[in-house]
């Protein structure tokens, strides 16, 4: 009997999982890094003010460099 051989890996599936995705803070995350409260970053929010954020069914998401963005753009706008 021959041995079983196995077929080499799907290249879209390697490459999936090679990066898996990044992932999405929550607003606690997002409350620790700015380090304001998490009240505020609800208030930022409904005020249009903050960095973007995303509802996953009913959780608030952010993505990271979304996050960083807005620091960055806060830098900006200061100096």
């Amino acid at each position: 009997m021959a041995p079983a051989t196995t077929p080499p890996p799907d290249p879209i599936e390697r490459s999936t999982m090679a990066t898996p995705p990044a992932r999405l803070w929550t607003v606690q995350d997002v409350s620790t890094y700015l380090g304001v409260p998490v009240m505020t970053l609800y208030h930022w929010r409904r005020s249009g003010y903050g960095p973007k954020g995303k509802r996953i069914g009913r959780h608030l998401r952010y993505r990271s460099e979304d996050v960083r963005a807005w620091v960055d753009a806060q830098d900006r706008e200061a100096g």
